[in-house]
């Protein structure tokens, strides 16, 4: 079969596309025909070192997949060849075939096309992790996203709506903020790119600030870092919210008499380790993400699609941070 291969740590130039021996299952899990992979930041991360899991190489990146199961390891009962199903967590993901353990691998119906099954499952379900579980997001609330223009971003603008909060999106630029108002959000925000100096910094709270109103913002989700979060964490509201999801824009310094000044929290969220910790409540969340898909209520904006053969191309649009939506691989 053909895999993008990772065979030294650097950036997505230096992934190769090539022959590798079919994988095969092994008790408990299946063999995935792939059909589309969906792009994450981790897949940046990973080829560089620089995630919190190491592969040994070579490896194939790519976390999440939408495909036919195409043969059952040994005491696989809950599936069968044929089966259509999204995958997460998964390795190796960017290749014509990859194994997955059987209890991550989600059935899909047909009328669901692969390209949005394989962009559904890390965004959302991050995202959704992250403002039902650990910011409990009450309706009425006021909800602000940063990075609103980007998968997991556009997904929080979606939930957000889903869960009667007001939402506020946040983003570098109109074209982003255009995408966050057509998936639910209620205002927008943009903010300057590029480092923020005191006075940037003080203008982009000043905006979030007049955007969420009086009260300040109840819950910010928080996929950016950098200098954002400190601007963000300043408009929050008493008792608000603060969610860490991500870095590409480097990990905050925060000064922590900002929360103890609102009572407020900083909340990490790691949706994997949930997943790895709280299987059972990991299944009732997909479950409740299927359904909202299935009624229409949220529905991913797969906005570019890549072949294999270009596949570090996709990560290197991702890393941009120019990426509208959410990116796939497709696989013939």
């Amino acid at each position: 079969m053909k895999a993008l291969m990772s065979h030294r740590a650097g950036g997505p130039e230096t992934l190769v596309l090539e022959e590798v021996a079919d994988p095969h299952p092994g008790r408990g899990e299946v063999r995935i025909s792939v059909r589309a992979v969906g792009v994450n930041f981790p897949d940046l991360l990973i080829i560089q070192d620089l995630y919190q899991i190491k592969p040994s190489r070579p490896f194939a990146p790519g976390g999440e997949l939408a495909g036919v199961i195409d043969e059952l390891g040994e005491g696989v009962t809950t599936l069968r060849c044929g089966d259509r199903v999204l995958v997460s967590p998964v390795r190796g993901a960017m290749a014509e075939k990859a194994v997955a353990q059987a209890g991550h691998c989600w059935k899909i119906p047909d009328a669901m096309p692969f390209e949005e099954a394989a962009a559904l499952l890390m965004t959302y379900g991050t995202s959704q992790h992250a403002l039902k579980d650990r910011a409990q997001l009450r309706e009425g609330e006021t909800l602000l996203v940063l990075g609103a223009g980007g998968g997991v971003g556009l997904a929080a603008v979606e939930l957000g709506k889903a869960m009667g909060a007001r939402v506020i999106a946040a983003a570098s630029s109109a074209d982003k903020l255009t995408l966050a108002r057509e998936h639910g959000a209620d205002a927008g925000v943009q903010y300057p790119t590029g480092a923020l100096d005191k006075n940037a910094a003080k203008g982009v709270t000043d905006s979030f600030k007049a955007a969420c109103g009086a009260r300040g913002a109840d819950v910010i989700y928080d996929p950016i870092g950098g200098d954002y979060s400190e601007a963000a964490l300043r408009a929050i509201a008493w008792q608000g919210r603060h969610l860490v999801i991500g870095f590409p824009a480097g990990i905050p310094k925060l000064p922590l008499n900002l929360p103890l000044l609102k009572g407020a929290s900083v909340v990490g969220v790691f949706w994997g380790e949930f997943t790895h910790r709280f299987p059972t409540l990991h299944a009732a969340n997909v479950g409740a993400l299927m359904a909202l898909y299935l009624s229409g209520t949220i529905k991913p904006a797969v906005t570019e699609r890549f072949a294999l053969a270009r596949g570090g191309e996709a990560i290197a649009r991702l890393g941009s941070r120019a990426a509208l939506g959410k990116i796939v691989v497709t696989v013939a």
